[in-house]
């Protein structure tokens, strides 16, 4: 079983939203195999907690419109790691330094990439791997090429 399409369009919108607030080491999992309870976690990073603040209100923002409206919103207060939930679809917004302790990308590793192109610069940030845990050239965060899933 893989994301659902809607799941899909949700978590590149986010992740678009996320690159247009200048979050980086942006990375979409598809962990619909491994959790019953969503299909997608967008991964985004942010230097500091305004910038956190900043990304979490454009995703909100951008995603509105498609009909999303987050069901739960944790760590806002703090602007460390903030996470939104819209049922198909989680998006995680940490400080670099929450992003590299946690490394959230390690601990979901088996699980496929979601390719996602920002549209303001067409750069990869993800590549879709057919096997779990399969070699990238792009490392840990994504950037290699976009394989359609």
């Amino acid at each position: 079983m893989t994301a659902s399409p809607r799941a899909v369009e949700l978590a590149l919108a986010a992740a678009q939203a996320a690159a247009d607030k200048l979050g980086h080491d942006l990375l979409i999992l598809d962990v619909s195999e491994r959790l019953a309870i969503t299909d997608c976690f967008v991964l985004a990073s942010a230097g500091n907690e305004r910038q956190v603040k900043g990304i979490v209100d454009e995703v909100e923002e951008k995603l509105r419109p498609l009909g999303a409206k987050p069901v739960r919103r944790e760590g806002e207060r703090e602007g460390h790691w903030v996470l939104l939930d819209f049922v198909d679809v989680v998006v995680h917004v940490q400080r670099d330094e929450e992003r590299v302790f946690y490394s959230l990308e390690r601990l979901w590793k088996d699980c496929l990439v979601i390719p996602f192109t920002d549209a303001t610069v067409g750069a990869v940030a993800g590549a879709a791997t057919s096997a779990p845990g399969a070699p990238s050239s792009a490392g840990p965060l994504g950037g290699g090429s976009a394989n359609a899933l």
